[in-house]
């Protein structure tokens, strides 16, 4: 099963990007129409940002095609791409300091490390942090997708401590913080009006070397086209630095996430389970830390 699985990965790779987005459009709606949690959540997710269910029904086929594309991006041929604010990039690396790319669940958030790899690599390594995958077939191939200025960092001890060093280098790290976190990782801060579980790492690596945060989402263009890579100021509080404080930190970086995917929401990933308790942190823990931010 595993070498089938790796075989029809291989070939996807090898599909022009139009006709793996095609197929993504009918793998997102086969799973819509399947499973009615996965509705319940989308709809709900959508609805509590404040969007209408045509926003949420939008992001059905294009959560299909972020699944479908993947063999492309680790494996195939380069794929077309153009930028929209790359000079916020250029401003950032004058200071001399590490940089930190924050991105959320929002388009294709998996080739963003990418282009910044292929465009700054020589000039600043990015180093970006990942979940491994459970099984040991999509594992090999997740860390086989490393390429000239990228390189991983799984989400353990050992990968902080890889993304920290780099920073430390005076290179780049690329992190989605709206992931949630292991109990104990984060804090409860708003996101779109509901207390959300937020990792304290992505401020914390802000503050390794005075590291400068740019925030950065990939565009899925219609009709396989290719992608853009939008690029963004973090400007919190007027003043473009984190707070010192894990909490008000953890407020703006969710803020900023909030920013961007108001630029296009039928991107963004809203059936993922942004606002669960992660293992280990007891519900009674929860409703607690919940009522303490309202208060």
């Amino acid at each position: 099963m595993t070498a089938f699985f790796q075989l029809l990965f291989r070939f996807l790779s090898l599909l022009p990007l139009p006709v793996l987005h095609a197929l993504g459009w009918v793998l997102g709606w086969l799973t819509f129409l399947a499973s009615p949690r996965y509705r319940r959540r989308l709809f709900a997710h959508a609805q509590l940002a404040g969007y209408p269910r045509s926003v949420a029904l939008g992001s059905v086929a294009e959560s299909g095609k972020l699944v479908v594309e993947l063999p492309r991006l680790w494996l195939g041929r380069p794929v077309r791409v153009d930028w929209d604010g790359v000079a916020h990039v250029e401003e950032a690396m004058t200071h001399g300091d590490g940089l930190l790319y924050l991105t959320p669940h929002l388009g294709c958030f998996e080739v963003t490390a990418q282009l910044v790899a292929q465009r700054f690599g020589e000039r600043m390594p990015i180093t970006v942090l990942y979940r491994p995958a459970r099984q040991p077939w999509l594992r090999e191939l997740m860390e086989a997708r490393s390429r000239p200025g990228l390189h991983t960092a799984p989400t353990t001890l050992a990968g902080v401590k890889q993304l920290i060093k780099a920073l430390k280098q005076h290179q780049a790290v690329g992190l989605l913080p709206d992931q949630v976190p292991p109990s104990g990782q984060g804090v409860w801060a708003p996101f779109f009006g509901r207390d959300a579980y937020t990792m304290t790492l992505s401020a914390r690596l802000a503050q390794t070397g005075g590291a400068r945060v740019v925030l950065i989402w990939g565009e899925r263009l219609s009709w396989g086209r290719g992608y853009r890579a939008r690029v963004r100021p973090f400007l919190a509080d007027g003043d473009g630095q984190l707070s010192s404080d894990p909490q008000q930190a953890a407020r703006q970086i969710n803020q900023a996430m909030e920013s961007l995917v108001k630029e296009c929401p039928t991107q963004y990933l809203w059936s993922y389970d942004r606002y669960k308790a992660p293992a280990g942190l007891s519900h009674a823990a929860r409703l607690d830390a919940e009522r303490a931010q309202r208060t």
